[in-house]
């Protein structure tokens, strides 16, 4: 830039300052200043947990980036049997003082750039022994297994707000400094109306969309 332009070095250095604040460009360690490519991968609210997308075996996840272009990719961080948070216990319906569920922590990139954080929180009587304590829980993920096990999805509440990011949270979604997240606490219910899953996602509000197309009665 400095040579192309004829600016002094510190101004050029300044310039690309600026511009990473705004998340526009991305420094890469050895390899230089790139432009950051704009991205949004859309969260399809209304229709995300259709039977007709269930049918195509797919998660949500990978069916929304497939849909969108783009190469999904979770990685299971853990799986573990935990004391549940507060809101989680009284969305699940569970004891919120002892070890009550199992707790799922995912962490979502679609074309490698981390985009989500998931911790999805099931009951412990019903996990203990199957396989959603495994990394592959097999066809249509953790939701295929849970019908198996008697809950038919047939309803689902979405709370969603937003907030600045954790330490942590900013570390592992590669975020900017300033730079929110949305958060989206799934709750799944059944054909009886009970709830049977809880899923906090962690979305990077700089690439995340949410679509919902709602009939209006």
């Amino acid at each position: 830039m400095a040579e192309q332009y004829g600016a002094a070095r510190n101004t050029a250095r300044e310039a690309i300052r600026l511009l990473a604040e705004q998340g526009l460009v991305t420094a890469k360690h050895g390899r230089g200043v790139f432009v950051r490519e704009p991205q949004r991968l859309f969260r399809f609210g209304s229709d995300r947990y259709s039977i007709a997308n269930r049918e195509t075996g797919l998660t949500p996840f990978r069916l929304e980036a497939k849909k969108q272009g783009k190469v999904p990719r979770i990685d299971v961080l853990s799986i573990t049997r935990e004391v549940p948070p507060s809101d989680v216990a009284e969305r699940l319906q569970v004891p919120a003082d002892s070890e009550s569920v199992v707790h799922r922590e995912n962490h979502y990139f679609a074309d490698d750039e981390p985009v989500q954080i998931v911790s999805t929180y099931l009951r412990w009587e019903e996990a203990e022994g199957t396989l959603l304590m495994q990394a592959k829980s097999g066809p249509n993920g953790i939701y295929g297994r849970l019908e198996e096990l008697g809950h038919v999805m047939t309803r689902v509440r979405d709370e969603i707000s937003a907030r600045m990011p954790s330490p942590e949270e900013a570390r592992v979604l590669d975020l900017l400094p300033g730079v929110p997240v949305l958060e989206v606490l799934h709750t799944s219910l059944d054909q009886n109306s009970e709830p049977f899953e809880v899923s906090r996602y962690v979305h990077r509000a700089d690439q995340t969309g949410l679509l919902y197309e709602l009939p209006v009665s």
